[in-house]
């Protein structure tokens, strides 16, 4: 079975820049630090989403595909640029430059049994989506909907369709940067744009 991991970039995420850093650059360094996790797993194909944002074949590996996506880049567009090349796939947003990898692999394992499995961020929305190809028909939410999971069970026409894994959080304001652990490693590229 082809599994992909596709990180999700859009414009907005530039928004969590603390005062003096600039949005684009803080952008990419998230966009790089979370497809650095998704590049690093084993048994699936990394992808990067680019909705609106340039510069991000940059930040890839020779071989890896950096796919346009529409905006608003919603869950189902994302989802369908995606369906050609696997069979399931799960699309990380591009803010959450320290997400364990094991969570990524908690939300495949949850396809086993639902449609779609869901990795909540704190403060609302998701973290992370994962889906059979091609994305259900029925499946309307965000990333950034306050009950995403929710959402998705209410349309769902069964009621183990849609499954939760583990949350985390996303850096959505410059407030969120406290979120970040530095004893966990990873996130290099956001650390170092922090630390100049």
């Amino acid at each position: 079975m082809l599994r992909l991991a596709a990180v999700l970039v859009t414009p907005a995420m530039g928004e969590a820049a603390p005062p003096g850093v600039d949005r684009h650059e803080f952008l990419l360094a998230l966009a790089e630090d979370t497809y650095e996790i998704v590049a690093g797993l084993d048994l699936v194909e990394p992808v990067i989403l680019a909705a609106g944002v340039d510069g991000l074949d940059d930040i890839a590996w020779p071989g890896t595909r950096v796919l346009r996506v529409p905006e608003p880049a919603t869950p189902a567009r994302a989802f369908a640029a995606l369906q050609p090349y696997g069979e399931e796939a799960v699309v990380i947003s591009g803010d959450a430059p320290d997400l364990p990898p094991l969570l990524i692999g908690k939300l495949f394992r949850e396809l086993g049994r639902a449609s779609i499995a869901v990795c909540p961020a704190e403060g609302g929305g998701a973290v992370a989506m994962a889906a059979r190809l091609p994305f259900p028909e029925w499946a309307v939410a965000g990333l950034d909907e306050a009950d995403v999971a929710g959402r998705l069970r209410g349309q769902a026409p069964g009621r183990r369709m849609v499954a939760t894994g583990p949350g985390w959080h996303r850096l959505r304001a410059p407030g969120d940067i406290a979120r970040l652990d530095p004893g966990l490693e990873g996130w290099e590229n956001t650390r170092a744009l922090l630390s100049a």
